[in-house]
C-alpha cells in the first residue's frame, strides 16, 4: 500500500478550474485503479501554512541551543509545529500528485511556501531528493501565452528546481 500526497494549489473550485478538473479525473480514475493505496488530499489554499517568519526561526535556533519545545513562545510553538507536521506528512508520502494552474509563467506562491526551497536558475542548483518517490504534475491553462515554446521552456527550469531536479521532458 503506497501513502499518495494529492496536493491541490488552486483559489478556484473543480467547476471553475481546468487544472482542478483534470487532477479530479486522474485522482478518481488512480482511486480505482489502485483502491489499496492510501490518498492524502492537501489544498494548500485552505490548509494552514505557515509562512517562515521571526517567529519561526525564532522557534528553530532556540531548538537548536536546546530549548525545549513546550518552553517556546505561544506563536513559535504553534508555527514551528505546524511546520513539522507538514515536513513528517511530505516525508511519509510515496507518491506525490501536485495540481495547480499556470500564473505569471510560475506556480502559485503557496506552492513555493510549502516546498520551502528557494531556486536558483543556474548550474549550481542543488536540492534535496526522496528516493523512491514518484512526483507528477497536472497543470492546465486556460489561454494561450505568447509562443508557448519560450514559456514552456522557462517553467521547466521551475519545476525542476520545485520537485527537487526531477526529469522534465
Amino acid at each position: 500500500m503506497a501513502k499518495v500526497l494529492y496536493i491541490t494549489a488552486h483559489p478556484l473550485t473543480e467547476e471553475q478550474s481546468f487544472s482542478l478538473a483534470a487532477g479530479k479525473a486522474f485522482i478518481d480514475t488512480y482511486k480505482n485503479q489502485n483502491q489499496n493505496d492510501e490518498i492524502i488530499h492537501l489544498d494548500l489554499f485552505k490548509e494552514n501554512i505557515p509562512h517562515i517568519d521571526a517567529d519561526v526561526l525564532g522557534g528553530w535556533g532556540k531548538l537548536q541551543k536546546g530549548t525545549e519545545f513546550s518552553a517556546l513562545s505561544a506563536d513559535e510553538h504553534l508555527k514551528v509545529g505546524r511546520l513539522a507536521e507538514l515536513v513528517d506528512q511530505f516525508t511519509a508520502a510515496d507518491k506525490f500528485v501536485f495540481v495547480t494552474p499556470l500564473w505569471n509563467f510560475s506556480f502559485p506562491p503557496v506552492i513555493q511556501i510549502y516546498t520551502g526551497r528557494p531556486c536558483r536558475f543556474d548550474d549550481r542548483q542543488k536540492s534535496p531528493s526522496y528516493p523512491g518517490s514518484r512526483r507528477l504534475l497536472l497543470r492546465r491553462t486556460g489561454s494561450k501565452h505568447g509562443d508557448g515554446k519560450s514559456l514552456y521552456r522557462n517553467n521547466n527550469e521551475l519545476l525542476r528546481c520545485t520537485f527537487n531536479g526531477m526529469p522534465i521532458p
